[in-house]
């Protein structure tokens, strides 16, 4: 009898761009998919951070380059996608919140959070997959939702609108590109404790919160995304599309 063998996590050869790659859970998974080969692209505003972690990246033995870009700005966009593409992975990190109870959500906020929340991840992921059909090529696109796309949450309602919204289009797109060889899905993370949202955990009440309802009895951290993003990434998930991995430690399991 011939045993199987366990798919290749190995990402060699394969050109990935992250966005949102300037800290945590962007940085982590650039750092995850540059660990298991693959040619890495950072992606973000912060032109002098990427510039530092190209460094520290290059020292550790990894692929890499910088590549400023706002996802919120689709023309651009779309313009750096089709001149440095194409990927063939995808990670989109790019994300904002700006939390309120609903009957105090202003225009702004609500325009912000959906400018790069929902529009601008819908068309970088169209970019990407653009210059993939082109190049007659298969990937993996991953975009960072939340568990937050799965529940409600109190002073949450524009966020988890956003997040829902990502998970509709994920599932449309998988369905549309999925004979393309193109796989996409999302990841749902829960609190994650990064330098962005060390003021919540820092609250007394919002950590009680946090750590009652995650059943694994602990905030999340990003070294608890890095497995996922490399096992969508790899054909390890080569039957995996059209669908959300939850790293919520039991959140949603209620």
């Amino acid at each position: 009898m011939t045993l199987p063998k366990t798919p290749s996590f190995r990402l060699d050869g394969k050109r990935a761009l992250v966005a949102g790659a300037s800290s945590g859970i962007g940085l982590a998974c650039a750092a995850a998919l540059g660990d298991a080969g693959a040619e890495v692209t950072l992606a973000a505003r912060r032109v002098d951070v990427l510039d530092g972690l190209v460094t520290e990246m290059t020292a550790a033995g990894m692929s890499v380059r910088a590549l400023p870009l706002d996802v919120s700005d689709v023309a651009r966009t779309q313009a750096a996608v089709a001149e440095n593409g194409p990927f063939d992975i995808l990670v989109n990190s790019a994300g904002l919140a700006r939390h309120s109870p609903a009957v105090e959500t202003t225009e702004t906020d609500f325009d912000a959070v959906s400018d790069l929340n929902v529009k601008g991840a819908y068309f970088l992921t169209q970019a990407i997959a653009k210059g993939l059909v082109a190049a007659g090529k298969s990937g993996s696109l991953m975009n960072i939702s939340s568990q937050m796309a799965h529940v409600g949450g109190p002073d949450r309602a524009v966020y988890c609108a956003t997040k829902h919204a990502v998970e509709g289009f994920t599932k449309s797109m998988a369905i549309e590109w999925g004979k393309a060889g193109i796989r996409i899905n999302t990841i749902c993370p829960t609190f994650i404790l990064t330098d962005l949202t060390r003021s919540t955990f820092e609250q007394p009440g919002k950590r009680a919160w946090i750590e009652d309802k995650i059943k694994l009895g602990r905030v999340g951290e990003v070294e608890d995304i890095m497995g996922a993003v490399v096992y969508l990434a790899s054909q390890a998930s080569s039957l995996v599309t059209g669908t959300s991995l939850l790293i919520d430690g039991g959140w949603t399991a209620e």
